[in-house]
Order: structure tokens, then sequence, then C-alpha cells
């Protein structure tokens, strides 16, 4: 009997002894890395930072156990840390002073829509910037200046503090490096938010970016794209400006221009800043996912070809610190992995998911919450540090990227509108695929949970590929980690390949469960689920 018959005859079998089992998908899978395949950095997972409580995330005196152990269980998956970027809003709000010793902050009250507000001023001292060495050993770091003050000799102070920093023996000896500065958080929203007049454009934003970016450089040392430390460009939030008109404006020509390495754009799917309701269903959609993405296309294009690297410098699920009951979910965890994974296909080399201090759509709370994250209510008791449902996506997302530096990424063709695929190669080689499934099983869902069986079907990847090398695929014995989750509302209780992360410390807790994968008998991915595969 033929493979294809086996197949067809267990797809057959499972749906007589399981509810779950209500569709099937056959799904090509390459065993060498097609043309098509983008490279993955070990960092494509990295985090935003919100400036304004960086003492928090770091420690002062002593580093911060908790952030510090949720960063390793990462860094141990690629063996890199993730990239870590200090600025956003904030980083147009910060001031630098000789005579503060880390931060001086004030914030607004907290309300039931912003139970943790960002400060509306922050002055900060070289010692600040310096809590840089509580972070684990190989982190590379983008730190943000003060762009929206229009204030050249506070900028240049805030890059003296920066580099002077990571010049100190207790910075250098933790292993943490400078990778680039940025300059100015979201320009193309100055124009909304009071930092610039309302009738600002991109083509006043150029030269003002280069008369505060040339003195910051200059006071930096940063003299080229191809030094130790270079300039992060952009950072814009949406449309408003695009790489594509400041490449036009000639940006690259100017000097400061000439120390760009990367180009950031910031993504998120809605916004929060007034409330509203988001349904969970309609966030948890495969087509939404690659459309919020696929608007980047033209921008990545014309990045590649000035020889510059394409990230999304800040992102999450909804700006303004995340929806309730959709940015702290479970589901939100299988948008991350969807979304992070879909984004490597096109080029964009590093997500840093923006994370702040009670932020609804944080993978990390890296300290005690005297109040809700939801409506601002006092926690009696208050909620210790811990990881939120996203956490999990990030463990997905770097076992499946892997260690050796190699791997590469392309999309599989999955014939469901609710389940998305992606293989990984590594040295050229099929090594894992993961699958999601964005059906959205509620606790107000009734009836039989759904299931999607996935068979695979081997092939050639490159035409050097022979069918012999095909079929020996056939006689692996792989794998299979699942991130296993009862509803997509809930908010906690997910385990990782049976293991939960929702411990005092971050250390993972329960057996590890690795599942023997048959391929003539494929695999069942329930609603709400998502599974690794290694071969």
């Amino acid at each position: 009997m033929s493979r294809s018959h086996l197949r067809l005859l267990a797809v057959a079998l499972a749906a007589s002894v399981s509810v779950w089992s209500v569709s099937a998908v056959n799904v090509s899978v390459p065993i060498s890395a097609p043309g098509n395949s983008q490279g993955l950095f070990p960092t494509l997972l990295s985090f935003s930072i919100e400036q304004d409580r960086w003492p928090d995330w770091t420690g002062v005196q002593s580093r911060n156990e908790f952030t510090h152990s949720a960063l390793l269980n990462l860094a141990a998956l690629t063996g890199q840390p993730p990239n870590i970027r200090v600025g956003a809003n904030s980083e147009d709000h910060t001031f630098w002073s000789p005579t503060v010793t880390i931060e001086d902050a004030s914030f607004p009250p907290p309300n039931s829509i912003t139970p943790y507000p960002e400060a509306t001023s922050i002055t900060v001292g070289n010692a600040y910037y310096a809590l840089s060495r509580f972070l684990p050993r190989g982190t590379r770091m983008t730190w943000g200046v003060n762009l929206g003050a229009d204030n050249v000799t506070n900028a240049v102070n805030m890059a003296k503090a920066i580099v002077g920093a990571f010049k100190t023996g207790a910075v250098k000896a933790s292993g943490v490096t400078l990778e680039r500065i940025e300059i100015g958080n979201e320009a193309d929203l100055y124009r909304n938010n009071g930092l610039r007049p309302s009738n600002w454009t991109v083509q006043e934003y150029v030269p003002d970016w280069i008369s505060v970016a040339g003195p910051v450089a200059e006071a930096a040392g940063i003299h080229g794209r191809n030094g130790p430390v270079t300039l992060q460009g952009a950072a814009f939030a949406g449309q408003g400006f695009t790489p594509r008109q400041i490449f036009d404006l000639g940006i690259l020509e100017s000097a400061p221009g000439k120390a760009i390495s990367v180009i950031s754009q910031h993504q998120y799917s809605a916004a929060f800043c007034n409330g509203g309701d988001f349904p969970l269903i309609s966030f948890m959609s495969k087509a939404n996912v690659r459309g919020n993405l696929s608007v980047f296309e033209a921008d990545i294009a014309a990045t590649y070809a000035k020889g510059l690297l394409y990230i999304l410098g800040e992102t999450n699920s909804i700006a303004c610190h995340g929806a309730p009951g959709v940015s702290n979910t479970a589901g939100a965890a299988l948008w991350a992995i969807d979304y992070t994974l879909q984004a490597a296909t096109l080029g964009i080399k590093e997500l840093y998911f923006h994370e702040g201090v009670g932020y609804k759509y944080n993978f990390i709370q890296p300290i005690t919450l005297n109040r809700s994250t939801i409506d601002g209510s006092p926690l009696n008791p208050p909620s210790p540090p811990h990881v939120q449902p996203s956490y999990y996506a990030g463990l997905l997302i770097n076992t499946l990227v892997g260690s050796t530096g190699t791997s590469q990424i392309v999309e599989l063709a999955v014939n469901d509108t609710n389940v998305s695929g992606y293989a990984a190669f590594e040295h050229g080689r099929l090594v894992r695929a993961a699958f999601v499934n964005l059906h959205a099983w509620l606790q107000s869902s009734t009836g039989d949970r759904p299931s999607v069986h996935i068979d695979l079907d081997f092939a050639r990847g490159v035409a050097a590929d022979t069918q012999s090398a095909v079929n020996a695929f056939w006689g692996r014995r792989p794998t299979a980690r699942r991130i296993v989750i009862q509803h997509a509302d809930d908010v906690a209780g997910l385990t990782w390949a049976g293991q939960s992360y929702e411990t005092p410390d971050a250390h993972p807790s329960g057996r590890l469960v690795l599942e023997p994968v048959s391929l003539s008998e494929g695999i069942d991915l329930r609603a709400t689920e998502a599974v690794l595969i290694s071969f």
C-alpha cells in the first residue's frame, strides 16, 4: 500500500476515534531550503523597554533576578539573549542631568484604561545607563535619545552618558554591549502630540533629524555604518513617514545618515488609547496577520536595496499597552508566533516586542504589581513578578530558530484559514517545522473542540535534491513539543512541552514532554494550539 493510502487510512481511523479531527490538510515540506528562504537571526524575538521604568527591569543595587532568568530561558534556545531597545514614548521626554544619579520621573495618575501610565518627564544621570550591566551576558542594546525636545545639547549629553556607561569597567565586564543609538521615537506622530507644529512634514523631519543626529554621532564617536556602534534610522509609528520618503530626501547621504545601519518601523494591530472593544476572535486571524505586515513590503525592499537591515523596532498586539481580554490572553501567544514567523519570511530580521511595567501585552511582568493591569483596581494580595501567555510564544519561536546561527525559514502552504505553518532549515537542510491553529476556542465555546489533522508530504527544496533523499525523510523519528492551552481567553495555565513557566523564578516546572510523531499517521492540532516538530 502506498504512503498516501496509508495516510488516508490513518486520517479515517483517527476521525473514527477522536471527535477533535474534523478536518485534514496535506502540507508539502521541502527537505532543503528553497530559494525564497530567509535567514533567521538568533535575536529574531527581541524586546523594546519603555524608558521610564528601566530601573525596575534591571534592578538598581543588584540585578532583577526574575528578568534575568526569564531572558536566560530564551537565550538558552538560540545561544544569544534577546536584543534590548530602551526608548519609546518616554525616550522623547528624557533629559540628562549631572545632579541626578539614576532617575527622577513624574507620572500622571493611573486610570481604568491606562493603569500604568508613562512618565511625562524623566531626568536621568550616568548611573541610569550603567544599569545595562544587569542584563544577561551577550545582550546587545539600542538606546534611544530625545529628538522630540529639539534640544541638541540634551541629546548630545544623553549620547555621551550612554557611550560613557558602556566604557565603564562594570558594564564592560558584564559582556553587555551597545549596538545602536536611536534618535527620536515615532517622529511622524510629533505633529499630533505637540512636539512639533501640526503641519510638520517629512520634508522638515529630515533636516531636523540631521541637525540633532550629527552632533550626537560626533559625540558618540560614530563615523559610519560599519563600526561597533551605529545609528538606527526612522523608528516611525506607521506609514505617516516612510523609509522610502526619507531615502528620497537624501537622509542617507548626510553625515549622520551614513552611520545608519538599520531601518526601524513600528507596528500594532490596533490601539487601546481611548479604550474600546476588541474581539479576540477577530484578532486571532491568519488573514489579518498577513495584512498587518504586507504594508511594509515596499519599505523592506527599499531598505535592502540600500544595503541596510530592516526591523520592527517596536511592536506588539494593540498599542497603548494592550487591550484587556486580548493582549493578556493565551490567544495573543498564538498570534505572536504567527506574526513573528510571518514577519521573518518577509525579511524582517528582528521584532522588538514592547514591554513596560504593568502593560497588558507584556511577555514578562518584571516586578510586583499593586494594582490590576486590566482596570487599575487595587490588588490584594499584590501580583508577584511573572510571565504572561505571550512568553510561551518566545519559547516556541526561539526553539524553531535554534542555536547554530545558520537557520533559515520558509512559510508552508497550509490550505486552512486558521492554520499557519513554517519550516526551519540549518545548513540548508530541514530540521524543524511549526504549526499554529488560530481558531479561537473560548471559555464560552460549546460542543466538541475542533482539530485539524496535518499530513506531511516531503518534497524537493532545490533541484539538487534527489528522490532518495526525499524518501529517506520517511524513516526519521521526529518528536513534537506543544503549547497546550485550555482556552484562547485564558490568562494563565499554559504549558510548553509539558512544562509551566508560571513560577516564582521563571524556571520551568513539570516533566518535559516530547511526543513521538509517526510520519505515516500525521499529527492533530487542536483549535487554539501550536506544535513544533523536530525531525
